[in-house]
């Protein structure tokens, strides 16, 4: 089973430390060819900043980083481990610093630009990349908030409803458990509800956002 994380969109936040200001960007991207793309470009935008300290990291490929002039270790690094502990790839993140004046030390500096590249990711939002099985719920209105908290429960999403005289879930459920899934709905409604496969496909969904929106 192939399964990864990937940011959901491209990003930018800001925010302000001791005047110094730091714009955070973040890109899914699918090469390294492509990440220094992203770089280069965010360092014409931002040519009169004092620091576009940056890192990538691209799936079954290399990961890179820099300090771009920040204290070794105090930018680039920090702003990678925040990819990492998500185990998000195919992303690029630049972190832009217009110096404000106030030195803020390593400490200072390693908090600000690890806060900056958690706060464009969070902006991004990550979505999970593997196979899915499409299936389609019919039920009653009585019955949909149960099933959406049953395809929760299976690792799955709900990517549309259709309203009619009853209700249509439209779900993505993990392929090693759709099976299953289909299966527990059956018993769980008494045979009121019978799940039908739609096919499978391998893409991409969003997946922190759209797993808190079914909580």
């Amino acid at each position: 089973m192939t399964e990864y994380y990937i940011p959901t969109t491209s990003s930018e936040t800001e925010f302000v430390e001791k005047r110094s200001r730091f714009i955070g960007h973040v890109w899914r991207v699918e090469s390294e060819e492509e990440a220094r793309a992203r770089i280069e470009e965010t360092r014409k935008k931002h040519y009169d900043a004092r620091h576009n300290c940056w890192c990538y990291i691209i799936k079954d490929g290399p990961v890179r980083y820099s300090d771009d002039g920040e204290p070794q270790g105090t930018a680039g690094q920090p702003m990678l481990n925040v990819f990492q502990r998500e185990g998000v790839v195919n992303v690029c993140c630049v972190v832009t610093r217009y110096f404000g004046g106030i030195l803020l030390g390593a400490g200072g500096l390693v908090r600000a630009y690890t806060q900056s590249a958690k706060d464009a990711l969070d902006a991004a939002g990550i979505s999970v990349v593997r196979r899915w099985v499409a299936m389609e719920v019919p039920c009653t209105y009585a019955q949909f908030e149960a099933m959406r908290r049953e395809v929760s429960a299976f690792d799955g999403v709900v990517e549309g409803v259709d309203y009619g005289s009853d209700v249509v879930l439209s779900a993505l459920l993990p392929e090693e458990r759709a099976e299953e899934f289909a299966a527990h709905v059956l018993d769980a409604t008494a045979g009121t509800v019978e799940v039908l496969e739609a096919g499978e496909q391998l893409k991409d969904v969003p997946w922190r956002a759209q797993k808190e929106e079914q909580l």
